[in-house]
């Protein structure tokens, strides 16, 4: 869905969200009168991830193009996006606007909401969105805070350690995608000014700092070609579509050499696709889930993702 969106399909023919909803949502008792709550397990009880990340679904439909009207079946009736957004209020704490794991939440937060706007919460709080997004920034400045640093010492690069940005999941781009995407709002863009600007720079420079880690790695541990090359593959294919979706929802204009940074990404996104395709491990998922079951699931969904990067940055896109 994150490439095809609300056209993608499960193998039955269903439009993909209604497997989903159909599938796994949950539905909460609620007191007489009182609006029911509306969940997605993080995973199933065999392991499968469902929602390892707060509001992944309901970020990926609202992402996909449907409006919020929008009903989904289930065994007892029917739901409609708000209602799933409804639930995603209720359950949001502001917490998450500082937690590695707060991007798909805030993502669709962002989606729903404008400047000036707020909600109740579960707790009975009220959220605004502006405090939200602009606590989302400070942290994704304060987690790029090692990098921005090597960046302004010229050095070649800042190795990985799972510190800032590399303790969030898929290093931090979805938070990224998060916070840049809120700066739609000319208002928001005029506020953050060179702050967000400064994030991007980051983001250009990880950009020759972990390409070199990378391909230091594949020399250094050849046994390990795999899970090297398809990490090459979700951080270039989540930088292209990190950026790529910062210039369409924004206006966003690289400048020259922001837009070399795009066609380097492109030439070793290509390049570590057709080492992997080489390796076998495109042709045989399946295998792969036996023995490396999460390897395989960040195969099949960072494919994805590096799919939706590469299209938005194809040719007949370019600005």
């Amino acid at each position: 869905m994150d490439l095809d969106g609300k056209a993608f399909r499960a193998r039955d023919g269903r439009p993909a969200s209604d497997a989903i909803v159909a599938g796994f949502l949950h539905r909460e008792a609620s007191d007489a009168g009182a609006t029911a709550r509306y969940f997605f397990d993080a995973f199933t009880p065999d392991g499968t991830p469902v929602e390892p990340h707060p509001a992944l679904q309901v970020k990926t439909f609202l992402l996909a193009g449907y409006p919020r009207s929008h009903t989904f079946p289930t065994a007892w009736g029917k739901v409609t996006l708000r209602e799933l957004v409804a639930s995603l209020q209720h359950d949001f704490r502001p917490s998450l606007a500082s937690s590695p794991d707060g991007a798909w939440a805030l993502d669709a937060l962002s989606h729903v909401l404008e400047p000036g706007g707020s909600f109740v919460n579960g707790a009975g709080e009220t959220v605004r969105i502006d405090a939200v997004m602009d606590t989302a920034l400070s942290t994704l400045e304060s987690a790029n805070a090692e990098l921005t640093r090597g960046m302004k010492a010229g050095l070649p690069q800042v190795p990985k350690n799972k510190q800032g940005i590399y303790a969030h999941p898929c290093g931090g781009l979805h938070f990224f995608q998060a916070v840049a995407g809120w700066a739609r709002f000319p208002a928001v863009r005029k506020a953050w000014g060179s702050r967000l600007d400064a994030q991007v720079d980051v983001l250009v420079y990880r950009l020759g700092s972990e390409a070199r880690q990378y391909e230091a790695a594949l020399t250094a541990a050849p046994a390990y070609r795999v899970p090297v090359l398809v990490q090459m593959v979700k951080f270039h294919g989540h930088f292209l579509e990190a950026l790529g979706r910062y210039r369409d929802e924004t206006g966003w204009k690289p400048t020259p050499a922001q837009a070399r940074a795009v066609e380097e990404a492109k030439a070793a996104l290509e390049s570590a696709t057709l080492r992997l395709e080489a390796t076998g491990a495109f042709r045989d998922t399946e295998a792969l889930a036996r023995t490396q079951p999460q390897l395989a699931l960040d195969l099949v969904g960072d494919a994805c993702h590096a799919a939706r990067g590469w299209d938005l940055w194809a040719s007949t896109k370019a600005r």
